[in-house]
């Protein structure tokens, strides 16, 4: 049996200038989800939400919840600006993680 991998993934509204991070074994059905699902939650407040960044973490769930923490402890804007940027080198703690190309046909 193949192990599933985990993913962090990077989504941006447009309409309200805000990003959202998270992690999941299959970002494009989370970023459907986002922008789908019937019920009140916080990225439901902020449609339509937009895949700006995938990355491969692994195929350990513990490191991908730490990773996505780590990620979102920052808070910064300016960081998740670079992680769109395919040019950006990672670096430190987040060294590990492999850019996935997210665009589907």
């Amino acid at each position: 049996m193949l192990a599933e991998k985990y993913f962090i993934y990077l989504l941006f509204s447009s309409s309200a200038e805000k990003f959202y991070l998270g992690y999941s074994t299959d970002p494009w059905r989370r970023l459907l989800e986002h922008n789908t699902k019937p019920y009140n939650t916080y990225t439901s407040k902020f449609r339509p939400w937009y895949l700006k960044a995938v990355f491969l973490v692994g195929d350990s769930e513990k490191e991908a919840i730490k990773l996505e923490r780590f990620l979102k402890k920052q808070k910064s804007k300016s960081l998740f600006n670079k992680l769109i940027d395919p040019n950006f080198k990672l670096t430190g703690r987040i060294a590990q993680l492999v850019r996935v190309p997210h665009l589907r046909d």
